[in-house]
């Protein structure tokens, strides 16, 4: 049985990943700051044995004994990591360093959750991994961007300095049950919106794309690629369906026939990407993984999430 440190672990994906280690047969270790994290997301696994909290931070050191570690400890949405950004870069810098420390003394194999936004505006599409991006170092996202390459970068220097075991993974727009309904991504924006009656606001024109994975097709990916030795990555994980924002505002609309909002345009922020598309060739040759859940299906099951936690609220 071995036993497994998950950091950001009460976030969205951290408690759907401590949730899959469990049923697996795991003894898992969540660990979090609670700046984004909810205790509501593992308040059902308080009662397992196998199932540890601790409160803590990765910016500060920490000892434990682990076999592996899943580096999630990032705020990942725009309003949580520009809310903070000189705690946001130093999550993915400082936090991470102490992360692989971690590993290195306990001779740990490390998996950690990058990003689609290293590849900033890209002008490749869709993006493989061996794109190096189009990044602003010094703009309003740079905290979360050039921190997570920075984080990358780290990783890599560890694998080749300490022969540390590590396994790297970009993420692409993500959704599912358990992402806050104030998280300020663009799905769960459009969902609360749709269901409160409220304008559902779109940047620009709407022409922008975005792919968007099911949480439960992630974390699979993120598990067969922690289990696989083939590679240290990095590898795309998300759904190479593409939609642009106006798709995305009626398919959610269509998710919810009753809601009686409108679309409305707003200003484009800076540094906004104008197309992002995975390229998924690595991980169906290397892991054999491909998404299943198709946007329609995951919306409905996103929205009756948000109905019940609306209702709650």
């Amino acid at each position: 049985m071995r036993s497994i440190l998950v950091t950001g672990g009460s976030g969205f994906l951290g408690s759907h990943l401590c949730e899959r280690l469990l049923e697996r047969g795991d003894n898992v270790v969540c660990l979090d700051n609670f700046f984004t994290g909810r205790k509501e997301n593992i308040l059902h696994l308080m009662g397992n044995p196998r199932f540890e909290l601790i409160r803590h931070d990765i910016v500060e050191p920490i000892t434990l004994e682990v076999d592996q570690i899943y580096n999630l400890a990032c705020p990942a949405s725009p309003v949580a990591y520009q809310y903070n950004p000189i705690k946001t870069i130093k999550t993915s810098t400082v936090g991470v360093v102490n992360v692989l420390g971690l590993a290195k003394r306990c001779k740990a194999r490390v998996l950690h959750a990058s990003t689609s936004e290293v590849y900033g505006d890209p002008t490749v599409h869709p993006q493989t991994e061996d794109y190096w991006g189009n990044v602003n170092p010094i703009g309003p996202r740079s905290c979360y961007d050039e921190g997570k390459r920075v984080a990358e970068s780290l990783c890599v220097n560890y694998h080749q300095e300490h022969q540390l075991e590590v396994r790297i993974i970009r993420i692409f727009n993500t959704y599912g049950p358990r992402m806050d309904p104030n998280d300020g991504r663009v799905i769960s924006n459009f969902i609360t919106q749709a269901l409160r009656d409220q304008p559902i606001t779109i940047y620009g024109e709407g022409t922008q794309t975005r792919s968007f994975c099911y949480c439960d097709d992630l974390i699979r990916g993120m598990m067969l690629m922690m289990e696989q030795d083939q590679s240290i990555g990095p590898v795309n994980i998300g759904n190479p369906g593409e939609y642009t924002m106006l798709q995305l505002a009626q398919e959610v609309l269509r998710a919810i026939p009753e809601s009686k909002s409108t679309i409305e345009h707003v200003p484009l922020p800076q540094d906004d990407p104008k197309q992002r598309c995975p390229d998924i060739t690595k991980a169906q040759t290397i892991l054999g993984w491909s998404p299943e859940i198709d946007l329609r299906t995951g919306l409905a099951r996103t929205v009756e999430y948000y109905r019940a936690e609306l209702a709650r609220a």
